[in-house]
């Protein structure tokens, strides 16, 4: 695997491509359990979320809840996306948390697990969060702001039982995604 700035897909195995799981399903709306990285069914489901990320078109990040896994595990790759300020390629963080947020900015936002509906979310667009990289357990801190910001919390939440309709400011703040021919 290429594009890994931050050490997190070393040693990885191939991934395979998993089914994404939609909403209401209730996977989506459980905290996920912290893992040992080292486990390799964590360092498997990586590779997993990574090949499965590569695969759907316009996806820049998906967690273990999204494939029906409820632990914390996520990856993330904003490098395509044209919204991209900052951007660390690549990478899957297990057990992350974001140790610190600020300057909050309204956006809009999609999610695979939400197919046919975008929203108005207000997130930090700079923050800092710590994880864990699958297979070697080793610390990761990642210092970030706007479009990659945006990701890494909406992917955190994803491991914390959330959706962005449970951030949307009502149901004004939700609408029905575009499709373009």
């Amino acid at each position: 695997m290429t594009n890994d700035p931050l050490g997190t897909l070393a040693g990885l195995p191939e991934g395979r491509v998993l089914p994404v799981v939609t909403a209401p399903d209730p996977v989506l709306a459980r905290a996920g359990s912290e893992v040992d990285p080292a486990d390799p069914a964590i360092v498997q489901l990586a590779a997993d979320l990574v090949a499965t990320m590569r695969v759907s078109p316009g996806c820049v990040g998906l967690a273990a809840p999204q494939v029906g896994v409820s632990v914390k595990v996520f990856c993330v790759d904003v490098a395509q996306h044209p919204k991209t300020r900052t951007q660390h390629g690549t990478f899957v963080l297990c057990n992350a948390v974001v140790e610190s947020a600020t300057r909050n900015e309204k956006a809009r936002e999609g999610c695979m697990s939400v197919p046919d509906f975008t929203g108005d979310v207000k997130r930090a667009t700079r923050i800092v969060v710590r994880g864990q990289a699958p297979g070697t357990g080793a610390e990761v801190r990642i210092e970030t702001d706007a479009f990659e910001a945006r990701a890494l919390q909406h992917e955190i939440d994803h491991c914390d039982g959330l959706l962005f309709l449970d951030r949307a400011a009502g149901a004004h703040a939700i609408h029905p995604r575009k499709t373009y021919l």
